[in-house]
């Protein structure tokens, strides 16, 4: 079987409002099945510890309850929302939010992933959300297509 590229984006928010912690969980839950492919990660620093750590989360824990429970994406959020020193407060998650959507990468990343998708360098895409997007749809097309 081949593996699972994790198509859900950073920008992508579940019912608790917070980006990317979709994507964490699904691809926590794909490493924790062995389905995760090569070149991605789970909960590493990136996104996963800022998002995780926002909420007041400690990045271990969170990979330690998807992995040994598998769980649901809305019994994750459940799981977030019940830990004692979690932040879910409106305020937080806006701030949360602001951080995913204001990243960025290094110049050269950018420009690698830029040209790997035949971007000029000089493209307006910065965003770090719509670079890792432009990543996974062209080793979606990749997998489908070979």
């Amino acid at each position: 079987m081949k593996k699972i590229i994790p198509l859900i984006s950073s920008g992508t928010a579940g019912p608790l409002g917070v980006k990317h912690l979709p994507r964490l969980w699904l691809k926590t839950l794909l490493s924790a099945t062995g389905n995760l492919p090569e070149g991605y990660k789970d909960i590493r620093p990136g996104f996963d510890y800022m998002v995780l750590e926002g909420l007041g989360i400690n990045p271990d824990s969170a990979r330690a309850f998807i992995v040994s429970h598998r769980p649901t994406y809305l019994a994750f959020e459940k799981w977030v929302c019940e830990q004692p020193d979690a932040d879910v407060s409106d305020t937080n998650i806006s701030n949360i939010n602001n951080l995913i959507e204001n990243r960025t990468k290094s110049p050269e990343i950018r420009i690698g992933i830029l040209k790997d998708n035949g971007l000029p360098e000089d493209s307006p895409i910065e965003s770090a959300v719509m670079l890792n997007n432009l990543d996974d749809w062209k080793s979606i097309y990749a997998q489908i297509t070979e």
